[in-house]
């Protein structure tokens, strides 16, 4: 049998190009008809053609071009034809929400169809079956399926089948099943040339490290995918539905957001199938619910829902109901009415074997606790508490909570405490699957509530000494252990020039593609840095211990301020002696920060050398007074046990931009301030390096810097300046890995939008702290005389990103920073005085403190001492 158009056997092998390459397919089947055919012919040629319709997304043109195909088969007389024809319509009008007539005419197909053919009809109807979420139907013919194809050696086909059984084995928590699964098809798809499929099963394989705990995998995955959809030329909603669970897994609610919003407008604007238009609003609700808008969370639920129930997909209906029930609960309803609608879907997520019910079950528990129904409480937050040993990470955290609660509800105080540490201790094993800073510092957001719970355990205690210790179990845990490094450093090395050099151009001349470029540069530098993939549990900091940070301070004083349910308690360690005060309000310290903040901001932005800012006159309290009510806002009565003593000084992420000389009982000491006691330890454990190098750069366009710098080349005569050209990117980095002090004078910028694009600006662009991350171990001390150096985002459970808290993981025992932005030429005498005492031989803090202490009379020089701080140990 031939045509004019090719032999019988080129024209059959347009469906396996329509779902590799679909534009290629749709000319070659063009060519076809237009060479008048046989009938059995034309059938494949437009089958084709409806397949690739339907990867493109053109969900009505292909059933057209499908009915055709199924019309001209018919006519053919070939039943082996008309099966196969069938079974491409069943599985397309399914897709399209059209899953009854779609099961009827599977179901006919199967009737229709032998041997191999059988095989691939079933796999068809599993595809619909899944679809409505009726999995264990599904896997009952793709099994049947694999069997026929795998005797008939059809290789394709049963690559096709299990990338289908693998993502139902997905679906029901079988990850092992499932990744087996999934690796056969993708070495059948690389065998056979399937180029699509073979970027859907490493989707696929995505999903499976997603499932797993290892997003930093799942990205790669992700990434790699979409490359290979787009080399084909194909738009994969499914893609986006995978990168939104990843994203909200890794605590980027924002990106999923945004993610889902481009999807939806893609599909909107482009068309596709009913069954994924639903997916896309689910995936959409579910990114609103993270990212904090119940109302938005509730709409787009109820659309997708919707579209579900029209399309009698219960599986994926019940769970767009659940979101919308999170939804009311986040928006702060409450009562008997939303606890027996959360129940009652619960247990039909447990019937349908859903991964949601666990999350249900907790909220139901949640719900039942504040109703004071006690036995609902204990059944439904026995049931949230359920895993098993494969379950991944961040879901055996949640189930700890769920214990973690019940056994709080039953006054099983010792149960609580061990439930918290084990779901913390869970955390710990997510948050070292992840080589990026940003990627830890998220994930601790997921341990807060367990936090709290033990902390306000302690509380009721009345006991300091377990208040503390809890403080420092989930406090900037993501500065326990340095940053990895990708493994495709020299990459990520290159775009980072390619940004200096776009920053720099747009600073000269802002231009509209300079701005996109530089856009795209900072995505494929953060992407990049995201994938990087975490160490081993051994890379786990050493857990803290109360008796080694009392034998470590000696006659320093530390203070660790914790936030409980809003409340700011002082927890005070003094010779041994652990002792707690309640300060009060967050918020209102939180208040005070920012007036003292507001105050120097002022007077850096003053002209005069003693009268303020020329033209303005401030008329609100002077500094001592904003310095004494700063002082009661965060220390309280802890201040009377400091002495005159040393002190370190813990923070919350909350209070880190904290002006702490401004403080009158702390403005003649030495203060060290960091984020964490065991990060203090970990500092203090630092030994300076032999070669006591010291390096000292100027970044340009800062007039007083240059003198400052010029100054202190006098007094370290074989000091490394770099400037004038010389302070770039490369040559500060090779400068400052182990240095034993470094100095940058060059102007500073904080991103609160994306913290670790915060920089120094050197003669080349900006070195930002993915730069920095990049050194093997940062200068022993560093000081950064530049506006705003200190600040740093507060993200996660009490963690902070930003430019100097990366040099702390990175080895850096002492750094010296800005929290508010300085007057270059009133800093430029502190700095000095400040590098006197150190060659002294004195700390960091002390020589700080000497230094803010000689910095009397003029206002503004009295504000530019007061608003530096000193970070480490």
């Amino acid at each position: 049998m031939s045509t004019p158009g090719g032999s019988a056997e080129a024209v059959e092998n347009l469906l396996p190009l329509a779902l590799s390459r679909p534009h290629d397919a749709i000319a070659s089947a063009r060519t076809v008809l237009a060479s008048d055919p046989l009938a059995i012919e034309a059938s494949f040629a437009h089958q084709a053609w409806g397949i690739s319709l339907r990867q493109l997304g053109d969900i009505p043109a292909a059933v057209r071009e499908l009915r055709t195909a199924l019309r001209l088969a018919e006519q053919s007389g070939r039943s082996e034809r008309e099966a196969d024809v069938l079974a491409t319509l069943g599985a397309t009008l399914g897709r399209a929400g059209r899953s009854r007539e779609g099961l009827a005419r599977l179901d006919r197909a199967v009737e229709l169809s032998r041997g191999a053919l059988t095989g691939r009809v079933l796999l068809r109807r599993a595809d619909v079956l899944l679809v409505l979420g009726r999995h264990r139907e599904a896997l009952n013919d793709l099994r049947l399926a694999i069997e026929r194809l795998r005797r008939s050696g059809d290789q394709v086909w049963e690559a096709r089948s299990r990338n289908y059984r693998g993502f139902i084995q997905l679906a029901l928590g079988g990850t092992k099943r499932a990744d087996a699964d999934f690796a056969v098809a993708e070495k059948l798809y690389a065998a056979t040339g399937q180029e699509f499929e073979y970027a859907e099963a490493r989707q696929n394989r995505g999903l499976v490290a997603y499932s797993r705990g290892d997003l930093p995998s799942a990205l790669r995955y992700l990434d790699e995918a979409g490359r290979r959809f787009a080399a084909v030329g194909v738009v994969w909603p499914d893609l986006a539905i995978d990168r939104c669970g990843v994203l909200l897994a890794a605590g980027l609610s924002a990106e999923a957001l945004a993610e889902m919003d481009q999807a939806i407008a893609r599909m909107e604007a482009e068309g596709g199938t009913a069954t994924k238009r639903g997916e896309l609003w689910f995936a959409a609700a579910t990114a609103a619910l993270a990212a904090g808008d119940p109302q938005a969370a509730q709409d787009r639920a109820d659309r997708a829902r919707r579209l579900f129930s029209a399309q009698r997909r219960e599986w994926w209906s019940v769970r767009s109901s659940m979101v919308q029930l999170e939804a009311r609960y986040q928006a702060g309803e409450r009562g008997a009415p939303l606890l027996r609608r959360v129940i009652a879907t619960a247990r039909r997520l447990d019937a349908l074997g859903a991964s949601e019910a666990s999350a249900a079950h907790l909220l139901a528990g949640r719900l039942a606790l504040a109703d004071g129904r006690s036995r609902t409480t204990d059944r439904e937050l026995e049931l949230a508490g359920q895993h098993s040993k494969d379950t991944p990470p961040m879901a055996r955290s949640a189930a700890w909570l769920g214990k973690a609660l019940r056994a709080e509800a039953r006054d099983d105080v010792r149960g609580m405490l061990s439930a918290c540490g084990r779901g913390l201790d869970a955390l710990d094993e997510h948050r070292l699957t992840m080589g990026a800073t940003e990627l830890r510092a998220l994930a601790t957001g997921q341990g807060a509530e367990l936090a709290q719970l033990a902390l306000r355990d302690a509380l009721r205690r009345d006991d300091p000494r377990r208040l503390l210790v809890w403080g420092e179990r989930w406090r900037a845990t993501a500065l326990g252990v340095p940053p990895v490094r990708p493994s495709d450093d020299e990459q990520l090395g290159a775009d980072l020039a390619a940004l200096r050099d776009v920053v720099r151009r747009l600073d000269a001349s802002p231009d509209h593609s300079s701005e996109k470029e530089r856009r795209r540069l900072e995505k494929a530098v953060r992407d990049r840095a995201l994938r990087a993939q975490g160490g081993a549990l051994g890379g786990m900091a050493s857990r803290f211990d109360v008796d080694t940070l009392v034998d470590a301070l000696g006659e320093t004083v530390l203070v660790e301020l914790i936030e409980v349910d809003g409340v700011l308690h002082a927890v005070v360690v003094r010779d041994g002696r652990i002792t707690r005060h309640e300060v009060g309000p967050l918020a209102a310290a939180a208040v005070e920060v920012e007036r003292s903040r507001f105050r120097l901001r002022w007077l850096a932005h003053a002209r005069g050398t003693a009268g303020g800012a020329r033209g303005r006159e401030y008329r609100g309290p002077s500094l001592e007074v904003l310095g004494q009510r700063l002082g009661d806002a965060i220390l309280g009565s802890a201040q009377e046990l400091l002495g005159d003593r040393a002190v370190v000084m813990v923070p919350p992420s909350r209070l880190q931009a904290l002006p702490w000389g401004l403080v009158p009982t702390l403005a003649e000491r030495p203060v060290n301030v960091v984020p964490s006691a065991a990060t203090w330890l970990r500092a203090r454990r630092l030994r300076p390096p032999a070669d006591r190098r010291v390096v000292l750069v100027l970044g340009p366009g800062l007039s007083a810097g240059r003198a400052e710098v010029m100054r202190l080349a006098e007094k370290y005569p074989d000091a490394t300046v770099l400037a004038d050209g010389d302070a770039t990117a490369e040559k500060v980095l090779r400068e400052l890995d182990g240095a034993w002090i470094a100095h940058i004078a060059a102007h500073g910028t904080f991103r609160a939008d994306s913290p670790l694009f915060s920089s120094l600006r050197l003669d080349d662009g900006p070195l930002t702290v993915y730069d920095f991350e990049r050194l093997r171990r940062a200068p022993y001390r560093m000081v950064l005389s530049s506006c705003d150096s200190g600040l740093a985002k507060p993200v996660g459970a009490d963690e902070l990103l930003g430019l100097s808290s990366s040099l702390i993981p990175l080895g850096a025992a002492g750094i010296l920073a800005s929290v508010v932005p300085v007057n270059d030429p009133a800093t430029a005498p502190l700095m000095l005085a400040l590098h006197d005492n150190l060659r002294a031989g004195q700390s960091l803090a002390t020589a700080f403190a000497g230094a803010r202490t000689e910095a009397r009379g003029d206002p503004v020089t009295i504000a530019a001492a007061r608003s530096f701080v000193a970070l480490g140990a």
